[in-house]
């Protein structure tokens, strides 16, 4: 087995997650902040740690399949996992200024 380098494989998540987005909102997860951190072990197993807009969203089953799926897709990624967690809070702070200008959070 080749060498992994966990960097480049944590930017081509970061690039995959940007193609996932809310159902409720226009805008996609990573601009949105809700993805908290992206782990990658050296065997290239993920751990992605992510939080919802809120904790009766309704993308609450849905949304976490999809992002595992999406990220088991990226080259090199032989695994993953995703956590959802509340703590700390989601809020239109995490979002970037792009996600702000399209959801008129200014």
């Amino acid at each position: 087995m080749s060498e992994i380098d966990p960097a480049v494989i944590e930017a081509k998540i970061v690039e995959r997650m940007k193609t996932v987005y809310d159902p409720e909102i226009p805008v996609n997860i990573h601009d949105l902040g809700l993805i908290y951190g992206i782990e990658v072990s050296p065997e290239a197993h993920v751990k992605i740690t992510m939080t919802l807009t809120a904790p009766n969203c309704p993308a609450a089953q849905q949304l976490p399949v999809t992002v595992k799926n999406n990220v088991e897709e990226v080259e090199g990624v032989e695994s993953a996992e995703v956590n959802i967690v509340f703590d700390p809070p989601w809020t239109p702070e995490r979002m970037t200024m792009a996600a702000k200008l399209v959801t008129n959070i200014l």
